[in-house]
């Protein structure tokens, strides 16, 4: 299926048409995968276009910069303003936002450090991640082959596209076997998470999440799903989860930016719960998307309007 794109793409500090957006091949991000990124909603709301948790990606992509020595070349608030822009720009009502920050044309060897450091910022129409059926009547999903990476090797808490090679593995498998995703182990054999999701299950009336110490990747979603539990009287729980929780677990569900709140009806072909979205989830789920569309208060300050009108009826 071909981009839906927006034609204006934010390249160090201009903007350029999404033609123009190419890199050399001898990038040092080709040959060694050093790119941090992050995916970020704009929501249709009643108030115009709204970018959801804008901040906060932002202060993960940071960080993600930083875990990696990566001096990036503009301060948080740029970046901000950058992408409310380029929603105005393209006159956008709803988007997927995906800034690229990585190591550009320089040297070709392993030390990336004499490389110049781009940034990118693109916008894209997509819809729902797993499917339009995914969030309204779950998915079927299987436990990976494929553990996520252990301490100490590739750092989780780095949103890095080198990590996505270890989801890419994650998901083709899962694919190729007929189910829509899969969920990765740690190396110790407990739940990780989905190959580009977080994962949250519901058991004798507690949520409970595995920690971030089982390589996990620490979620904007996955934030906003504790909080608003935590708000509706729900107790959640961090802590290691054992696989097979997961097969007599109530409830089964994905967080994510392009999942949103997906709720799992199967694992490796066992029934969860009543094989159908249950109560938890669904409360969740309508809880984060009547706050994302602006359609219930956002007393947290979730949302960035982009100071645009609202598309004519």
């Amino acid at each position: 299926m071909p981009i839906d794109y927006y034609g204006q793409v934010w390249h160090n500090g201009r903007f350029i048409s999404w033609g123009d957006a190419t890199i050399h091949v001898g990038s040092h991000v080709v040959s060694y995968g050093t790119c941090l990124f992050e995916g970020i909603r704009c929501y249709e709301t009643p108030q115009g276009p709204a970018i959801f948790r804008l901040q906060d990606h932002v202060t993960r992509l940071v960080n993600s910069c930083k875990i990696y020595r990566m001096e990036l070349p503009y301060a948080p608030e740029d970046l901000e303003r950058a992408m409310t822009e380029l929603i105005r720009i393209n006159r956008a009502q709803h988007a997927y936002l995906r800034p690229v920050i990585f190591r550009g044309y320089g040297e070709l060897g392993v030390n990336p450090m004499q490389n110049p450091v781009e940034a990118y910022i693109l916008a894209w129409k997509w819809g729902k991640y797993l499917g339009h059926e995914a969030l309204e009547s779950g998915i079927d999903v299987c436990i990976s082959s494929w553990n996520r990476m252990a301490p100490n090797t590739l750092p989780a808490m780095a949103k890095a596209a080198a990590n996505y090679m270890n989801s890419q593995l994650i998901k083709m498998e899962a694919v190729v076997n007929g189910y829509t995703e899969g969920i990765a182990l740690d190396s110790s054999g407990n739940v990780s998470e989905g190959s580009g999701e977080n994962i949250f299950l519901v058991r004798n009336d507690r949520i409970y999440t595995p920690p971030l110490a089982s390589s996990v990747l620490p979620g904007i979603t996955r934030d906003s799903v504790i909080m608003l539990a935590e708000e509706a009287g729900w107790r959640v729980t961090e802590e290691a989860v054992p696989r097979e929780a997961l097969y007599i677990a109530d409830e089964v569900f994905f967080s994510g930016t392009a999942a949103e709140i997906t709720p799992l009806r199967s694992i490796d072909r066992i029934v969860i719960g009543q094989g159908c979205p249950g109560p938890v989830t669904r409360q969740l789920q309508q809880r984060l998307l009547a706050v994302a569309s602006g359609r219930a208060e956002d007393k947290h300050g979730w949302l960035t309007y982009c100071q645009q009108p609202v598309a004519a009826e």
